[in-house]
């Protein structure tokens, strides 16, 4: 398996639309823009038949330095995390009856 560049899906999108690959650019662009600054201001995204994109709390800790074993404190914070959809998972697990993570240690 390999990974997918955002040039690879500016490409799909361009061969499958016939728009120029720079107005697909600038398309995706601002799409993944869009995602960024609704994030950074403390919303979550929810795209139907793809999955979630929600900002979780992380609460203060105290964690040990492997090394040293000293205490450190962690500060609070927040994770993005992915939640896919029902239909996504569906349409993975599903793929040609064999799983993708099957395929990914073949």
């Amino acid at each position: 398996m390999s990974n997918v560049t955002k040039k690879d899906i500016c490409e799909a999108i361009a061969g499958a639309t016939g728009l120029t690959r720079v107005d697909t650019q600038i398309i995706v662009e601002t799409f993944l823009d869009t995602i960024h600054n609704t994030l950074e201001n403390g919303n979550n995204i929810e795209l139907r038949g793809f999955g979630r994109f929600k900002i979780k709390p992380k609460r203060a800790r105290t964690a040990r330095n492997p090394i040293t074993g000293a205490a450190v404190q962690v500060p609070a914070g927040f994770k993005l995390v992915f939640q896919a959809s029902k239909e996504l998972r569906k349409r993975i697990n599903d793929k040609n009856g064999e799983s993708i993570a099957a395929v990914a240690q073949a």
